[in-house]
C-alpha cells in the first residue's frame, strides 16, 4: 500500500494535540521542554528560541528514547512533555508522531512552528532579519 506524504501528515497530526506558539510557550515555561529540529543552517538564518533544546531531526528519537544509550540528560522518562518546533509545523509534526511511536505520548508540536512563533511576537535571538 503507498501513501502520499499529505496522507501520513495527516495520519500523524491525527495523533497529536497541536499547540498554538501562545500555549507552547506558555507550557515550556511551567516545564514543558521544547525541542527544536531544525538544522543549524536554518537556525541560523530564522533565528532561534531562547532555552529550547537543539536536536536535529536526523538524531531526534535516539536523543529522547529514554532507554536509549544516546539520550540526553533531559530525556528523564516517556511521561515527558515534549514540543517539538520546525520551521513551518510539518516536520514537528512527523517527529512528533514518531516520539508517541517511543512511548513519549505527551509530545506535540507548534502549529506553524517557528514561522508562527516569531509572527506572534514571542522571543526570539539571531536571524538574518535580527
Amino acid at each position: 500500500m503507498t501513501r502520499t506524504i499529505n496522507e501520513i501528515l495527516a495520519d500523524a497530526r491525527g495523533r497529536l494535540e497541536r499547540l498554538d506558539p501562545d500555549k507552547a510557550h506558555a507550557e515550556t515555561r511551567e516545564g514543558a521542554l521544547l525541542v527544536d529540529i531544525r538544522p543549524a543552517a536554518q537556525r541560523a538564518g530564522e533565528g532561534e528560541v531562547p532555552g529550547a533544546l537543539i536536536v536535529e531531526r536526523n538524531v531526534l528519537e535516539w536523543r529522547l528514547d529514554p532507554a536509549s544509550d544516546a539520550r540526553l540528560p533531559e530525556a528523564t522518562g516517556h511521561d515527558l512533555r515534549v514540543i517539538v518546533l520546525c520551521s513551518e509545523g510539518y516536520t514537528s509534526s512527523l517527529a512528533a508522531a514518531s516520539l508517541h511511536d517511543l512511548g513519549l505520548t505527551r509530545a506535540t508540536d507548534v502549529v506553524g512552528g517557528f514561522q508562527a512563533w516569531r509572527a506572534m511576537g514571542l522571543p526570539t535571538t539571531g536571524g538574518a532579519g535580527g
